[in-house]
């Protein structure tokens, strides 16, 4: 597979070293040390290894181009010239997300002027984020007001820190996402088609670069394996790239990165003298392929992207174009979140003609067990027809330790009746 560097890379990388020099000696002598990554699917680590020393040092800074250490100093200092910082995270792991609040912190220590955006909240919910940011309200009327367990669905108490610090220090919050309807939309019939007074605002976006069509077509080969006979012609990247179907997959991958990007770039410009930070999957971060050639095209080009790598990935190999800087995290597997209510391991959303489509399911979950795919379209549980999210959610939540919960799925027109086992021990749920 071709390998293109992200067209700002050097001038990001040159902008992002400029600031540490700015910063003074003291932050200049962090790199004198040279020892030794859905669309939001883990990247391939076919960039070359770090040393072993270096891949086992965990609660370090990493640059992956040159593979020297960088200290905090470092980072936050280049991270607070930026207009736009993106902090790019695994949705399910414990690890992104406190490293994104102690990354937070650092940068407010430097900085004041923030203003913090979210993947997780479609623009509907705006003044809700206005009003929790303003302290106005409760925890339990904030996540049910945004509709959480039906937009996101991720577990809250992963993120909830991040809220809770923004509403602390009256930091802004804004939201990224537009309404799940208008990606689905997009993904069954492509941009060209979607009226433009249906589009929420978004404006076209740029085309997607080479190697970021072909990364897309990994996922959607992935994705898409269970609905396709073997004796198929569509077996491989290349096979995908010349699919009808595949160019609507884009179309509908580039509008989630435009309009977070146009959200970004609006509140950049409408607050110069803030850093704007976007929390959002990895995927839509490394390598500059979706939010910052967005943020490019949209003239903003002072962008720090800014990712974790585990252990694991480190030592196999690291891209030296993932992202400005990386930050060593124990490996996720290892220090999942143990929640304290049952937990299925999807991400839903309304299908298209009834039911829930999957658009996820986690690894090592109950879902997976159950054999749920990303593409399964769940009609029913427990004899209960589904018609939102939350209607799968509360059921999940009355669930007992031990029991089974039979669901009725659409797998590409043929109805199936998988059962989903929820362990005895309930702090043993994925």
């Amino acid at each position: 597979m071709v390998r293109l560097k992200k067209p700002m890379k050097r001038a990001n990388k040159a902008m992002f070293l400029a600031a540490v020099a700015g910063f003074g000696l003291m932050a200049l002598m962090g790199l004198v040390d040279n020892p030794g990554a859905r669309a939001d699917a883990e990247p391939q680590t076919t960039g070359t290894a770090l040393e072993s020393e270096l891949c086992r040092d965990v609660g370090r800074w990493i640059d992956p181009e040159t593979q020297n250490r960088l200290t905090n100093r470092d980072v936050l200092a280049g991270a607070a010239r930026s207009q736009v910082l993106l902090l790019g995270e695994t949705h399910t792991s414990k690890e992104d997300h406190l490293w994104q609040l102690q990354t937070l912190a650092g940068l407010y220590a430097l900085t004041p002027e923030l203003v913090i955006g979210f993947e997780a909240f479609p623009r509907s919910v705006q003044p809700v984020l206005d009003d929790w940011s303003a302290g106005k309200l409760s925890e339990d009327d904030f996540l049910r007001q945004t509709k959480w367990a039906e937009v996101w669905a991720y577990d809250a108490d992963l993120y909830m820190p991040l809220f809770d610090f923004a509403r602390q220090n009256r930091i802004p919050m804004i939201a990224l996402n537009v309404d799940r309807g208008l990606i689905s939309r997009v993904g069954r019939n492509g941009w060209d088609a979607v009226p433009e007074d249906a589009r929420e605002g978004i404006t076209t976006p740029a085309a997607a670069l080479p190697a970021y069509s072909e990364s897309l077509a990994s996922v959607y080969l992935a994705a898409t394996a269970h609905r396709r006979d073997a004796s198929k012609d569509v077996q491989t990247v290349e096979d995908v790239l010349e699919t009808d179907g595949f160019q609507n997959f884009v179309d509908a991958q580039l509008t989630w990165d435009r309009a977070m990007a146009e959200a970004l770039a609006q509140s950049a410009e409408a607050n110069p003298d803030a850093v704007v930070v976007g929390i959002a999957g990895r995927g839509h971060v490394e390598r500059g392929f979706g939010i910052p050639h967005q943020l490019e095209d949209l003239g903003i080009s002072a962008v720090t992207s800014l990712v974790t790598v585990d252990r694991e990935r480190a030592c196999a190999g690291l891209e030296p174009d993932v992202a400005d800087a990386v930050f060593l995290v124990e490996d996720r597997g290892k220090n999942a979140p143990v929640p304290n209510r049952p937990r299925l391991g999807v991400a839903i959303q309304p299908g298209p003609d009834g039911g829930l489509l999957l658009s996820e399911v986690v690894t090592g979950s109950i879902a997976e067990a159950a054999d749920l795919t990303a593409g399964d379209i769940v009609l029913s549980a427990a004899g209960a027809e589904l018609t939102t999210p939350s209607d799968l959610v509360e059921i999940i939540q009355r669930q007992a330790p031990g029991t089974w919960l039979p669901l009725d799925v659409d797998r590409n027109g043929e109805r199936l009746t998988l059962i989903a086992k929820f362990p005895s021990d309930r702090d043993s749920v994925q």
